[in-house]
């Protein structure tokens, strides 16, 4: 069995409104409650780092998926969009829609075009991320293939 291991250091120099910065390995930015939360919208925020956790880790493992395949990939993008709660003061993470748009090269077979499909939901359920989160936060695909 191998672990990885990840680190990250964090300063926070007082309440609620103030600003932060946090930094593992290549990751170093100002942190901050965002905006639409009455914070100063400074740098990066939980709920943005959580999206884009969830979003790399599918878009990668889509990617590496495709090629094990060896699909004829032509392009691929993603957008992500996180969706927080609040309710009687309670900031809940409720969902994660992963809405990529992916098209193989017009040379691609119909059971590649098949294959693609299929490789699009199970990337979601095979990312770490979405395993770690799952059950709590709702995930959702709207994928568009062509």
């Amino acid at each position: 069995m191998a672990e990885h291991h990840f680190h990250l250091k964090a300063s926070w120099p007082g309440g609620r409104n103030s600003e932060g910065h946090i930094e593992s390995g290549n990751l170093q930015t100002k942190i901050s409650i965002p905006e639409e939360m009455d914070g100063p919208g400074i740098g990066t925020n939980p709920d943005e780092m959580l999206l884009g956790a969830a979003a790399t880790c599918y878009i990668i493992t889509l990617a590496a998926m495709i090629e094990r395949a060896d699909l004829p990939l032509d392009r691929m993008s993603l957008e992500s969009e996180g969706i927080v709660d609040v309710t009687n003061g309670v900031f809940t993470y409720k969902k994660i829609i992963h809405r990529p748009t992916v098209s193989l090269q017009t040379r691609a077979t119909d059971e590649q075009r098949r294959k693609l499909s299929k490789l699009v939901e199970k990337a979601e359920k095979s990312c770490m991320i979405s395993r770690a989160i799952q059950g709590n936060v709702e995930l959702e695909l709207e994928a568009n293939l062509s």
